[in-house]
């Protein structure tokens, strides 16, 4: 293979690599769009039935008047910066929370703020400039 086609095979390569990287990152984001964005709905008595530390977003799942639901939420690293954790939440807890709810009707939705029965409230939205748990 003489240099120049070599050349041309090397550059051809590393631009598929470069568009098969962009195109995994542009992918691996999803929209809010199938939430009631900024209409918060607000759940009372409900139990923790399982909370999922997971990348790219957590999810808490809950039982209250006999129905499943099930909610999204910001990212562990997210919410490790403003004082949430994998143990914040224990299968068993009961909480008062509020969601902006899934458009299609579906039980679940976006999990907006967390209240513990001592009254403590954790937000998922906070900002790590702003949230007091930073305030170390």
């Amino acid at each position: 293979m003489s240099r120049i086609a070599y050349r041309r095979v090397t550059l051809a390569a590393a631009a598929g690599a470069l568009a098969a990287l962009f195109t995994m990152s542009s992918s691996a984001h999803h929209s809010t769009a199938m939430f009631e964005w900024g209409k918060a709905v607000e759940m009372k008595s409900a139990t923790v039935e399982r909370w999922d530390w997971t990348n790219p977003h957590t999810f808490l799942y809950v039982t209250a008047n006999g129905d499943h639901w099930a909610f999204e939420g910001m990212s562990p690293n997210h919410l490790g910066r403003i004082g949430w954790s994998k143990r914040t939440l224990k299968a068993g807890d009961k909480i008062n929370l509020t969601y902006y709810p899934l458009k299609d009707g579906r039980k679940g939705g976006f999990n907006v703020t967390v209240t513990f029965a001592d009254g403590k409230v954790m937000k998922q939205l906070d900002s790590p400039s702003t949230n007091p748990a930073n305030d170390r």
